[in-house]
């Protein structure tokens, strides 16, 4: 990279980094002031019977404590925000300064200075990509917590309602640790094609043992069960992940590609609930193909080769930027009917590519 390449991308790299920072701090702020009671109450069951002082300290312990993981994630949705904001104000300085006039009058061409911009967008999509894949799944369960779990760093037990797995079996427990991999006080039901009971089978407990569940205390109060359920074995795709993620709506995005892999390979998985995993496997790689595609389309409304008035571009620029990403996201939300679920997530990607394409050759230079 030249030194003007380096200017550039330094310049944008700090916008992006001052960006997400401010949109952080502001989302934190808000939820601070809505919620204002409900940490002091956290930061006094933390604190015990201290002092005002050591009750505030503990109050914002807490917050740190609460929003730390939460900002990892949202850096996530708001890279993309923040790299086409970041684009305009970088733009704008340049254009201020008449650094883009001074550029093209040593012979370098716009395209050639969209170099930088491009570079720095490629490095942040590749941030996500790892932040998604090695940080978020690490700290998932403290991505579930609230308010009343002050400090916890595991999630808490939950009960199990009826879920039915992808064998068509119904499985239901009083509490499940997901922690240590537990179930207590379990029932399970077996179904035919018809959805009929027959069999049903209770028991005290039942551990993970890393591929099926194994039942402790196990009764059968009618029917005659399966082979392996007759021998206190529930092989089923609902392991103490597949739990936690139908428990906890938005817990599947947080985690890794290899995770729903093989929560996918060890047991049957209903086809809804493939389609649904492969949605947000795939949909990852369509997001970022389309952040970056977002920022290629934005990028001819700041590259000029005279002076103009920055907030008219960005009026310009921000409803299709916009759009752009809205349906980068939306893409591996919504099924694409027709279409397997791992190639319906790039159906925004494809229509954003030829725009960017065009986008790229209309630079007047």
């Amino acid at each position: 990279m030249t030194r003007l390449d380096r200017y550039i991308a330094r310049q944008f790299l700090v916008n992006v980094a001052v960006l997400l920072v401010l949109l952080g701090t502001l989302i934190v702020t808000i939820d601070v002031i809505l919620n204002l009671s409900r940490f002091f109450e956290a930061g006094a069951e933390i604190a015990g019977d201290s002092s005002v002082v050591r009750r505030t300290l503990a109050t914002i312990v807490w917050v740190v404590d609460l929003w730390g993981p939460r900002l990892l994630q949202l850096f996530n949705y708001l890279a993309g925000v923040a790299l086409i904001a970041a684009m305009g104000f970088t733009c704008a300085q340049l254009v201020r300064r008449r650094e883009l006039v001074a550029a093209l009058a040593g012979g370098l061409s716009l395209h050639r200075l969209a170099r930088p911009f491009l570079l720095v967008t490629l490095g942040v999509c590749a941030l996500q990509a790892l932040n998604q894949e090695l940080v978020v799944p690490r700290i998932a369960p403290l991505l579930t917590r609230d308010m009343n779990d002050a400090l916890r760093r595991d999630l808490k037990p939950f009960d199990v309602p009826l879920m039915k797995d992808g064998s068509g079996r119904l499985l239901y427990a009083v509490e499940h640790s997901a922690s240590e991999g537990r179930l207590r006080k379990v029932r399970v039901w077996e179904r035919d094609a018809e959805g009929r009971a027959t069999a049903r089978v209770s028991a005290s407990g039942a551990s993970w043992d890393g591929r099926s569940w194994v039942l402790e205390g196990m009764k059968v109060e009618s029917g005659r069960p399966s082979e392996d359920l007759a021998r206190g074995v529930l092989v089923t795709d609902l392991d103490p992940t597949a739990l936690v993620v139908r428990r906890f709506e938005g817990y599947g995005q947080n985690l890794s590609w290899r995770q729903i892999s093989a929560m996918l390979r060890h047991a049957p998985v209903d086809d809804v609930t493939r389609a649904r995993f492969d949605r947000i496997r795939y949909g990852r790689i369509a997001t970022l193909a389309g952040t970056f595609l977002a920022v290629v389309i934005a990028l001819p409304f700041y590259l000029v080769r005279e002076p103009k008035n920055m907030a008219a571009q960005t009026l310009k620029a921000a409803p299709i930027a916009g759009a752009a990403l809205v349906g980068s996201v939306i893409g591996p939300v919504a099924a694409m009917p027709g279409l397997p679920a791992w190639l319906g997530v790039f159906v925004p990607v494809m229509v954003l590519a030829p725009i960017a394409l065009a986008a790229s050759v209309s630079v007047k230079t």
